[in-house]
């Protein structure tokens, strides 16, 4: 029985770690899972050895905070996410464009970007593909991790439109066969091409 109520008392404690992480996620813009956890943790006066809960806890938090306070703001916010990301699919067409992470999954709010996997065998063109469309960018490096469990380090490339930031990840051709791994899931990350994410937009 001890075993049992002790099992009890940390999963509870993980708990209210999500739960004060979500929050932390949804009303400051902390997209940091692992900072959130360390953040929330310290919010609830806890120590290092707290029982820190998993990426996919957090995410179920995030959504039940969504609902319950964000009900009305947060479906606005993640339609006009998704018709900027289907305009920025438009333009970004010969790249091949995929959407993911928040935008896709349905947890995206006032504080996300957009976030999009291009994918070309030289990354410079979409610099050039940019710069040619007088669209100010930063660039930037990404390690993502594989099934395999290697990481593989891609070019990124940032900038805004509409108000909202666009992130592409940039991919070799053959990127476009495996997926890397979700953050949250840890399983292949979900990708959506253009008429996928129009689809999305005429369910809300």
């Amino acid at each position: 029985m001890r075993r049992s109520a002790d099992h009890g008392s940390v999963a509870q404690l993980r708990w209210r770690i999500a739960v004060e992480a979500a929050r932390l996620v949804a009303e400051q813009g902390l997209r940091d899972f692992h900072l959130a956890k360390l953040k929330a943790a310290g919010n609830l006066g806890l120590g290092d050895s707290a029982p820190l809960p998993r990426n996919s806890e957090i995410e179920e938090a995030l959504r039940e905070h969504q609902r319950l306070f964000q009900s009305d703001s947060q479906p606005r916010q993640l339609a006009r996410l998704r018709a900027v990301a289907v305009e920025a699919m438009r333009f970004l067409s010969p790249f091949e464009p995929r959407l993911v992470g928040a935008v896709l999954d349905g947890t995206a709010d006032a504080y996300s970007g957009v976030c999009l996997h291009l994918f070309t065998d030289n990354a410079d063109e979409v610099a050039i593909f940019l710069g040619n469309q007088r669209i100010p960018f930063e660039q930037q490096e990404r390690s993502l991790k594989m099934s395999a469990g290697n990481p593989l380090t891609v070019p990124v490339f940032i900038f805004s439109a509409a108000d909202t930031v666009i992130d592409l990840s940039v991919f070799a051709l053959d990127g476009l066969r495996q997926s890397p791994l979700d953050r949250v899931s840890e399983r292949p990350m979900q990708r959506a091409a253009q008429d996928a994410v129009i689809a999305l937009g005429k369910q809300e």
